[in-house]
């Protein structure tokens, strides 16, 4: 059996390249054919190790990344109020969506639906807390004019 002259590699007979580093698997030529004190010729480049497509090397890969279902409901709970009670859950989805997509380790996505669902949701409660104001405001200034301006007896 043949051996590679470059590694050293056992090869099968009739073979022209090494199958481990690709050498040219022809006969050495003799060290008299070159005259004493000449440089050695060049060497060729060596012969490409593959021949056809390169062989599979990505590895594992990523898993793909989902989207988190508490982001999603948080952005469309902070989009439609649903008579202000939709904003509360916004927010409290929100940070429970973000905090389970900041522990997935990159598995999950959705951090900007639940920053935007969260955003939406003290957009929601803000203008609650204005309206329920503004009627206390009403009822403590309209309770007292209405009761002047009527006198029986």
């Amino acid at each position: 059996m043949p051996r590679c002259n470059s590694c050293g590699t056992v090869t099968t007979e009739g073979s022209h390249f090494c199958p481990r580093c690709g050498a040219s698997m022809a006969a050495p030529e003799p060290d008299f054919a070159r005259p004493q004190g000449a440089p050695p010729p060049p060497s060729a480049p060596p012969p490409p190790q593959y021949y056809g497509a390169p062989p599979y090397q990505y590895g594992p890969g990523r898993p793909s990344q989902t989207t988190n279902g508490m982001a999603v409901a948080s952005l469309v709970l902070g989009i439609v109020w649903i008579f202000w009670v939709g904003s509360i859950l916004a927010v409290i989805f929100g940070y429970v969506g973000k905090g389970q997509i900041d522990r997935s380790g990159g598995t999950q996505g959705g951090r900007g639906l639940a920053i935007a669902g969260i955003v939406l949701g003290w957009v929601g409660v803000g203008t609650l807390v204005l309206y329920i104001v503004g009627i206390v405001i009403v009822a403590i200034t309209d309770s007292g004019s209405s009761s002047q301006g009527l006198r029986f007896g």
